[in-house]
């Protein structure tokens, strides 16, 4: 009987799954960003067959092989036994196999967690239970697979919203005030143009320090802490700043302040630190160095002990700006100092800094602290931007390590590199090569593909892209997100796709897909792939938006960098990307 059920077992599952890899009679289209869904889908079904086969065997062996010592009821019942648990096997990998479509198409997300509300006990069930599922997957394969490597379901620990007003009016106007100083910003990196134009090797150091959302000090940007100064008498001041890729001048609001924003920390006391000290206007970080950083030269005033220091004036696209002493002092970042680091004591500061103290400039000049740091640290940095905004949820910032350090990221994929390019008219800055595009796994054409110098950037909220590159994104967006009968919603300041998701806790989001210079792809994540503007999901939009013309310069900015880590590797002149749950608590 059991030789008869094995064989019956086995040319089911020999049978045909038209379910499973219903693409097995279409072309495969090397070019293809992404490909169709039949050699994922044949992977999975080759070992169902094989292991449907070893159960037959098995079971035709193990009927004339048993110990005679057994009974034949009890060698009857322990391979029933077997059979089941390796019948459960099967079932299992049908079932992955059959959800599991094009890697990086779409992904499920959660509106309702996105919205900063706790996970329910229920979605922890969910979530034991497909680890569960995983590990039982893992070992029929006989390797570790990815879980949910085609579609995952977007579960953001804590992402609270709790400092954004309740108010819907108020919220429209602090969510409005916010993305038009984003905007002002990107528009910053744009060349100047007339009015009429309408018509036309690393080191093995590392240190690494939390790096978390913003949102509690009213910006969108990504923060961290470092101690600054200090002495015997008086310990280290801890400052929390915006962590900026494209400014290279770090810098804090420092007591006398003349005109200082609110901000939650103490402001800096040089008065209070033993190692404080100004930077004298015939030094090199006051001229060259200084212009470089800041594009002004430092200028010197003398004070009554007839000192002469090194003032500097930064001003940002957004019309935010810090004017100060250039100073040196010790910076503690990870448990880690660095003595005579160059820094701005900002006497005169106003703009969109939120709460924080400052800013850290981790540009490619000489005054930013990528470089003041590079013998220790190689010139190498990375970071992983949170998804979650609650305060106990954090990503991380890391300084050195590069290859030899890969193990201490968290990646849950190989790091893949790109070339990193500079632009000597615009030198704090990174840029890369995109070579291809793809949403939910269809292939774009367009345009502005293919077009060198890509900005990306840490202090830049939503991606900007080509007008050739959005219409094509967003028109492909539309066909596959629209394809659930989502009702439309207005516009939202500079976001003009926008949906009325009222009553949907989780929806499916189809994915978009960059290709970069030398083959590797990024995939967006599902949280940066949608904004939620109304906490009702009244109005949800696209988190991306067009730049004016075809030649101004694309910016990914930290909203499509969430959950991925970004390393900068400026010596090897290399940009990596892996993907990396950087919702650590």
């Amino acid at each position: 009987m059991l030789v008869q059920a094995a064989s019956s077992y086995w040319q089911a599952a020999a049978a045909p799954r038209p379910s499973i890899y219903p693409c097995l009679s279409h072309a495969h289209h090397s070019h293809s960003l992404v490909s169709c869904t039949s050699p994922a889908s044949f992977l999975v079904v080759s070992p169902l067959l094989i292991r449907a086969s070893q159960l037959a065997l098995w079971l035709l062996v193990a009927r004339s092989t048993y110990p005679p010592y057994h009974s034949r009821p009890q060698r009857a019942l322990t391979m029933a036994v077997a059979a089941a648990r390796l019948l459960l096997r099967v079932v299992v990998l049908a079932l992955l196999a059959a959800a599991q479509q094009v890697v990086g198409k779409s992904a499920v997300l959660s509106l309702r967690e996105l919205d900063g509300r706790r996970r329910s006990a229920a979605t922890t069930d969910t979530r034991s239970s497909r680890y569960y599922v995983d590990a039982m997957l893992a070992e029929t394969l006989g390797e570790h697979k990815k879980a949910g490597a085609a579609t995952s379901v977007l579960e953001l620990k804590r992402h609270s919203l709790t400092a954004i007003p309740e108010d819907p009016v108020a919220r429209d106007r602090y969510l409005r005030r916010l993305l038009a100083a984003d905007e002002s910003r990107a528009n910053s990196f744009q060349p100047r143009r007339n009015k009429d134009r309408a018509s036309a090797s690393t080191q093995s150091a590392s240190a690494e320090v939390p790096l978390t959302s913003g949102i509690r000090l009213q910006t969108l940007n990504y923060v961290t802490t470092i101690s600054l100064g200090g002495s015997s008498g008086s310990p280290a001041a801890n400052l929390t700043v915006i962590v900026d890729t494209g400014s290279d001048l770090t810098w804090v609001q420092c007591k006398p302040c003349s005109a200082c924003y609110a901000q939650r920390d103490p402001l800096f006391d040089p008065a209070g630190s033993a190692t404080y000290a100004a930077v004298r206007c015939n030094a090199s970080a006051c001229a060259d160095s200084l212009r470089a950083a800041t594009g002004t030269p430092g200028s010197c005033g003398s004070t009554g002990a007839g000192s002469e220091k090194c003032y500097y004036a930064l001003a940002y696209g957004d019309g935010s700006f810090s004017r100060g002493v250039l100073a040196t002092d010790t910076v503690a970042l990870g448990g880690a100092s660095l003595g005579g680091f160059v820094f701005g004591c900002g006497l005169s500061n106003r703009g969109l800094f939120g709460g924080t103290a400052g800013l850290m400039g981790l540009g490619r000049t000489e005054l930013s602290l990528v470089s003041q740091t590079a013998s220790r640290y190689g010139g190498v940095f990375s970071y992983c931007l949170p998804a979650a905004t609650s305060g106990d949820a954090s990503g991380s910032l890391s300084l050195g390590g590069g290859d030899d350090a890969a193990s201490s990221y968290r990646n849950t994929t190989p790091v893949a590199y790109t070339r990193m390019i500079a632009d000597p008219a615009q030198p704090p800055f990174y840029f890369l090569n995109v070579t291809g595009a793809a949403v939910g796994g269809t292939a774009l054409a367009a345009q502005g593909l293919g077009a060198s110098n890509v900005l990306i950037d840490s202090g830049t909220v939503i991606t900007r892209l080509a007008p050739s590159v959005y219409r094509a994104v967003r028109a492909e967006f539309m066909r596959q997100f629209g394809a659930a009968g989502y009702p439309a919603a207005p516009g939202f300041s500079i976001l003009d796709t926008c949906y009325d998701l009222t009553g949907h806790d989780e929806v499916k989001v189809p994915l978009l897909t960059l290709r970069l210079e030398g083959g590797a792809d990024v995939t967006v994540d599902a949280a940066g792939m949608l904004f939620v503007v109304r906490k009702d999901g009244s109005q949800v939009c696209l988190a991306m938006a067009s730049l004016s013309y075809e030649d101004e310069t694309p910016i990914i900015g930290n909203y499509q960098q969430k959950n991925k880590r970004v390393v900068y590797d400026t010596l090897g002149s290399r940009l990596g990307f892996a993907d990396e749950d950087c919702n650590y608590v």
